[in-house]
């Protein structure tokens, strides 16, 4: 019964959606990438790199929100980077995210490194702590699961809708589809790629910076572990819908909390490992059933250019 009565905890759906706020804004930035024709693989890259440069500039002094914004600087250079790679100069999308994924990775291990002196555990910042929401918060249950997390969480939140249920997103879903179509309704492709590439890696960076800001108080280079490409895959598993993809975060992280606390209730009878394991393969079984019923945007991967079909 200890196994069932997890779930009847208010700690495991707080910390669901802890746990899936940076898959969120991974996501999400993804979908923007590719529901304007654009495939980012250099997610992995990018949020490690926000991650260690939000963090950094916290630890040198600056505050919460300024150490975000400049997580999201650093997310936004590395979209205008892809964009220009992949937009501009039509080189392989693929290529150019894997490249931006190992560039971006070396350059924070490296810079990590030399900035911060060696150390037998890594230094750490004062987190943002979560907001109670009055009256809410105390509500049994669910005010403590959700209405007691940290400001970015809620940001999460609120950007998906603005993001995907107004005009702008309307724009960015039919310049994937079918860019000549958008062009001659006054959208200019090229334009709505370069600002939904720079706008995705702008969420990526802000979920990278969660990480360390929010979730943790400290940066260590295998801290993302691996979450930029279950972003991917949450995309897919969605089928581009950002009501799908919302869905899937919050799932990735029910298996993830849950088998946090699995562990406790098990103990040494089984090995960490295992545990370990369930989120993704419980992912890898949700993403090969619903990628056969997956639609894919008719543009994505294709390069655009005006005037040709």
């Amino acid at each position: 019964m200890e196994i069932l009565d997890i779930f009847a905890s208010a700690g495991l759906w707080a910390a669901v959606l802890r746990i899936a706020t940076p898959l969120i804004f991974g996501t999400l930035g993804a979908l923007m990438c590719e529901r304007s024709g654009v495939l980012n693989l250099g997610i992995e890259g990018v949020t490690t790199f926000s991650a260690m440069i939000g963090w950094l500039a916290v630890f040198k002094g600056t505050d919460l929100w300024t150490g975000l914004r400049v997580a999201a600087l650093a997310g936004a250079a590395f979209g205008f980077l892809h964009a220009a790679l992949t937009v501009t100069l039509d080189l392989s999308q693929h290529v150019t995210g894997l490249g931006i994924t190992l560039f971006a990775s070396s350059l924070s291990y490296f810079l990590f490194r030399l900035i911060v002196p060696a150390a037998g555990t890594p230094p750490t910042i004062v987190p943002f702590q979560p907001i109670h929401i009055p009256g809410l918060s105390n509500l049994p249950f669910i005010g403590p699961a959700l209405f007691a997390q940290t400001a970015p969480a809620y940001l999460a939140i609120v950007l998906g809708y603005v993001l995907f249920f107004t005009s702008l997103g309307l724009a960015i879903r039919i310049t994937a589809e079918n860019p000549h179509a958008a062009e001659a309704q006054g959208v200019n492709p090229i334009t709505v790629r370069y600002g939904a590439i720079r706008a995705g890696s702008v969420l990526m960076g802000v979920g990278g910076a969660f990480l360390t800001l929010s979730a943790f108080n400290s940066f260590f280079p295998t801290m993302v572990q691996g979450r930029g490409w279950v972003c991917i895959a949450l995309v897919v598993f969605s089928s581009w819908r950002p009501n799908r993809a919302l869905l899937g975060a919050l799932l990735f992280a029910l298996f993830d909390a849950y088998q946090l606390r699995l562990q406790t209730v098990v103990g040494k009878a089984v090995p960490y490992q295992l545990f370990l394991m369930v989120p993704y393969i419980m992912s890898i079984v949700a993403l090969a059933v619903m990628a056969r019923r997956a639609r894919v945007p008719q543009a994505l991967i294709r390069a655009y250019r005006r005037g040709k079909q």
